[in-house]
């Protein structure tokens, strides 16, 4: 699988103690959400974000590094914009689609700074409301 990464997961050493097995597929954009600090990096809504793209077979552990169950982060897919000037060796062997981890504002300190607009009226939980704003807005990965 291929996964943003825009935080820890930038560094060789810090990936390596978190997977047995990956690759760096070069530099990227995310497009539509923006960095923002708190007790650890996490994404909000709008702008624009740089970062890298790894591939990894082991998403179970990024998932439990990035406390997915415990729900500090939520995983999810998001299109990669392939070159549009025909197929170039990086972008075709990219998935069409690149996993990013946001994590919850009002868990890493930054709620106050972070609105993520409301899912539907049947739900309010976080990971609902970043799939929706995923869903509805162009975000997007583009490769550099």
């Amino acid at each position: 699988m291929d996964v943003f990464v825009y935080g820890t997961l930038t560094e060789p050493e810090q990936v390596a103690s978190v997977v047995d097995s990956y690759a760096f597929l070069g530099s990227a954009v995310l497009s539509g959400l923006h960095p923002v600090q708190g007790e650890y990096p996490t994404l909000a809504p709008g702008g624009e974000t740089g970062g890298r793209l790894l591939r990894t077979d082991d998403v179970a552990a990024i998932d439990a590094y990035e406390g997915v169950d415990a729900g500090l982060y939520v995983r999810v897919p998001v299109p990669v914009e392939q070159a549009d000037s025909g197929d170039t060796e990086e972008a075709a062997g990219l998935d069409d689609t690149a996993a990013v981890y946001v994590g919850d504002p009002d868990r890493l300190g930054v709620g106050d700074e972070v609105t993520w607009p409301d899912a539907d009226a049947e739900s309010d939980a976080f990971a609902d409301r970043v799939r929706a704003y995923v869903r509805r807005h162009d975000v997007h990965v583009t490769p550099q």
